[in-house]
């Protein structure tokens, strides 16, 4: 742990974070003073700005559900699975087609799904009871979403790993459908809590009672979009893996790993069963398996959880952003970001206006979308060495080639 402070609101906040950004120690400062909070709020060291709640954060609330204390991105996720293909048989020539046999099997940015719908059990059990904020063609597109990557940092990448062998990664959630839910839940706490006088630090932190009506159905409309998510992951990386097995001949898939880290689960800590609520962080029990991504131009890591109860069991999720989307188009240069990703296969930079569309396009004149690029993102071994008490590294693994959303 970096840091406590006990004078930012009514619970101490402890940092895993050196340095948390202005907007980022707010959020932490309004939750500490939210009454509905246990123990203290720990911040992940990759913790940045998000909607009310810093992006690698971790809280705990007895009695309640905050939905933007989960994320709109409900189980937006990470898969990872082992290969036995020797890091010395992927050349960038086979890292090229492979991925571009996956970029023809799952659709990939924003607003690409399948041209018709995705069979699957899980939705067909909801259609006579469709979660909150779903109306018939959000529905009608989650059966089209699943199997598909999304947009904004959402990846899949090859990866070598340290331990010799070639690693399979994606980064995915639950698409439109938790987004839907996520906003509807949250302008539903927002309307109960004005009615109810409750006056909030931040509006963003409207909150619903968890064994009301209203809390019972956020709960079990977020738990379906976290089988979605993983659904939705598991049905990528099936793809990845054929088109791996298809150009590999008698490659083995070994251990595989698929978690969530935007959710809320029931869970026991300091002697008390309380809502965790982790927004951007990863489960750190002791022994279990995580990912923690790096930018898709340095490495990621395997880890397992040391069980740490200052974090509520808890590791960062990611690198963490330094500067926000908008702010590296506009000050990142595409040759410095182009030697950060120098020997990575992947697409290069796209021109601004193609990705804002022709109304902004003189706005973007002579800009590249470098929102992703390896340099708007903390540096991931100052990230891990942050967190040496929450997990033990297993595996790195450094990125051979990257498709992004």
């Amino acid at each position: 742990m970096k840091w406590t402070n006990n004078d930012l609101g009514r619970l101490p906040v402890k940092s895993w974070c050196e340095t948390v950004d202005a907007g980022a120690l707010q959020q932490a400062a309004n939750l500490a003073a939210l009454p509905v909070l246990f123990r203290q709020v720990a911040l992940m060291p990759d913790c940045h700005v998000g909607y009310g709640m810093p992006i690698g954060g971790v809280i705990a609330c007895p009695d309640a559900v905050i939905p933007n204390a989960v994320g709109v991105d409900i189980g937006c996720g990470m898969g990872a699975v082992q290969t036995d293909l020797p890091v010395s048989a992927a050349t960038p020539e086979l890292v090229r087609q492979i991925l571009h046999g996956v970029r023809r099997a799952v659709p990939v940015g924003e607003g690409h799904a399948h041209g018709e719908r995705q069979p699957w059990e899980g939705l067909d059990a909801r259609a006579d009871d469709r979660p909150g904020g779903v109306d018939a063609h959000c529905w009608n597109l989650a059966y089209c979403n699943l199997g598909t990557l999304g947009g904004g940092n959402h990846f899949i990448e090859l990866q070598q790993g340290d331990d010799g062998v070639v690693w399979l990664m994606i980064h995915s959630g639950s698409r439109n459908l938790g987004y839907r839910i996520a906003e509807h839940y949250h302008k539903l706490a927002l309307r109960l809590n004005e009615q109810q006088g409750i006056v909030l630090p931040d509006p963003q932190l409207a909150y619903l009672q968890a064994e009301s009506d209203p809390g019972q159905a956020y709960i079990r409309d977020m738990n379906f979009a976290l089988d979605y998510a993983r659904e939705n992951r598991r049905r990528i990386m099936a793809a990845f893996q054929r088109e791996v097995a298809y150009l590999c001949n008698d490659v083995q898939f070994r251990r595989e790993v698929n978690i969530h880290h935007n959710y809320a689960a029931r869970e026991r800590h300091f002697d008390r069963e309380v809502w965790i609520h982790r927004k951007g962080a990863t489960s750190a029990k002791p022994g279990e398996t995580g990912i923690i991504p790096g930018s898709m131009g340095t490495p990621s890591y395997i880890v397992a959880g040391l069980g740490n109860p200052e974090s509520f069991m808890s590791c960062s999720h990611g690198a963490g952003r330094t500067m926000g989307r908008q702010e590296a188009c506009r000050s990142l240069s595409k040759e410095a970001c182009d030697q950060a990703m120098a020997g990575i296969v992947f697409a290069g930079w796209k021109p601004l206006k193609a990705k804002f569309g022709r109304g902004k396009a003189k706005a973007g004149a002579g800009l590249y979308d470098l929102e992703e690029a390896p340099l708007a993102y903390k540096d991931i071994e100052t990230v891990i060495a942050a967190q040496q008490d929450l997990v033990q590294t297993l595996v790195k693994l450094r990125p051979l080639g990257v498709l992004k959303g």
